[in-house]
């Protein structure tokens, strides 16, 4: 009999599906390796925080221009430095760089900082153009960064006459490329000005104040201060450089231009009370520059010694000598702070303090020698190796003061004279390598002069060909110390 098989009412057989059961192997082998690979840091899990967030480039620049008003110079290129590293490729971001160092170089005090911060300015700027070569904007200051490059005390003559050259051409493009751009006019004017085409300058300057945006402009009142300056009209320079102060605050550098016309106008003053009230003006402005970096906590050297150059002016060497050594608390391996402090102590007659700074100023020092220069450091401060500056235009006073000195101090028991006339030949040498100094300072040939006289009288003769190397003194024959 065929019967039929039973079926389940209930329940059904098992199936095994073998699609699925692979597609299940693969989720499992798949699940074991993310999570060894989550365990060896391969994998980064979802939302996780990056671990230092990205700003962009705008919020740099503007970090850099707050900085700027600020007068932090040195903290708004930091912060622009971040800006063109986020964007390297981005023209505004280099110009506004070159801007500022350009502007952070007139706070820096040797010739070698304000060289290499010029420099730095220069490539900043090659780069925008580089990458904007229609932008009128940054070929106007590219003229800038050009123009406070070509300085005769960072530069030879030939490259001045080069950089003054190109920093021409770039105004002019930049005004073929916007003949309204403000600052292109502006910075063709300070151009003219150190060119000496002072006629062709006031005519840019004047185009420049008629336009809508130059009363809102510090390099405007900047610039147009300095042709006041450079003609003599120290009064109106320092009314716009109040207009240019009025707008940039905490610009330190433009309190140190108005107070050295304040300086200036007192240094000129046939009234006696008259000149003490100007000095007493501009030691104001001086002091109100020293306020601004303390408050931002800047230690810039720079007010300190011009409060001291002023104190200096007015005969009151014992005060200029206290700011020059607050200067060098703040850098103390700056040589030609120590030669400043030199010349001050020179000057207050004492001869024997002003051997150790002049010494740091034009041979360097060790840093026990360089607290001996300040006169003493304090607890905790070991002192600073100071690299001697190299002889030039600047700091050939401190070469040949340090020279009389060490002559005129000289003794048969302690003759420096070796050393004098070492320095005494190098003055000589750069001398007569240099008509245009020649014609600065005419007064050379008699300080070397009398530094061999001294030392021939102390038997030690000099290799030079100055005027007294051809002429034998007289036993005993000497002349006093000459005072720069």
């Amino acid at each position: 009999m065929n019967v039929p098989p039973r079926r389940n009412l209930f329940h059904q057989r098992p199936r095994v599906n073998i699609y699925r059961l692979f597609f299940l192997i693969v989720v499992i082998l798949g699940g074991i390796w993310l999570i060894r690979q989550l365990d060896q840091g391969e994998i980064k899990p979802l939302f996780l925080p990056t671990p230092t967030p990205t700003r962009s480039v705008e919020s740099y620049a503007l970090e850099g221009d707050a900085f700027f008003t600020a007068g932090n110079l040195n903290s708004a290129i930091a912060a622009y430095r971040e800006a063109v590293h986020v964007d390297p490729s981005n023209a505004e971001i280099w110009a506004k760089q070159a801007r500022i160092q350009t502007y952070s170089s007139a706070l820096l005090t040797t010739d070698r900082e304000r060289l290499a911060r010029l420099t730095e300015a220069l490539e900043s700027i090659n780069r925008a153009v580089e990458l904007a070569p229609g932008d009128s904007t940054v070929h106007a200051i590219r003229a800038f960064t050009l123009d406070w490059n070509a300085s005769s005390t960072l530069v030879d003559k030939k490259q001045v006459q080069a950089y003054l050259a190109e920093a021409e051409t770039e105004a002019i493009r930049a005004l073929q490329l916007d003949n309204q751009n403000t600052l292109a006019l502006v910075f063709y004017a300070e151009i003219l000005i150190d060119q000496q085409k002072w006629t062709q300058g006031q005519q840019y300057m004047e185009q420049a104040l008629q336009r809508e945006d130059a009363a809102t402009l510090m390099d405007v009142h900047r610039v147009y201060a300095y042709l006041l300056e450079t003609l003599g009209q120290y009064n109106q320079a320092i009314q716009e450089y109040d207009k240019a102060i009025a707008l940039a605050p905490n610009m330190t550098f433009l309190y140190l231009r108005a107070g050295a016309n304040y300086r200036r106008l007192a240094f000129g003053s046939l009234n006696e009370d008259s000149a003490l009230l100007l000095y007493e003006q501009s030691l104001e402005y001086f002091a109100r520059a020293a306020q601004i970096n303390e408050t931002l906590g800047v230690k810039d050297p720079i007010p300190y010694l011009s409060i001291a150059k002023t104190y200096s002016q007015t005969g009151d060497y014992f005060a200029a000598a206290i700011n020059v050594q607050k200067a060098l608390e703040f850098d103390p391996s700056n040589p030609d702070t120590y030669g400043q402090l030199g010349i001050v102590f020179f000057k207050s007659r004492n001869y024997e303090g002003s051997i150790p700074a002049l010494m740091c100023a034009v041979r360097g020092c060790t840093p026990e020698q360089s607290c001996e220069a300040r006169g003493g450091c304090a607890d905790g401060d070991t002192g600073a190796t100071v690299v001697g500056l190299p002889l030039s235009s600047t700091t050939m006073v401190y070469y040949y003061t340090y020279g009389s000195v060490l002559a005129a101090l000289s003794r048969p028991k302690d003759n420096q004279c070796a050393e004098a006339l070492n320095v005494m030949n190098a003055v000589w040498a750069f001398y007569e390598s240099n008509e245009e100094y020649k014609l600065a300072d005419p007064s050379v040939p008699g300080i070397v002069q009398t530094a061999e006289i001294i030392c021939a009288g102390l038997g030690t003769n000099s290799a030079t060909t100055s005027p007294a190397s051809t002429s034998t003194p007289e036993a005993g024959e000497a002349s006093p110390t000459p005072i720069p």
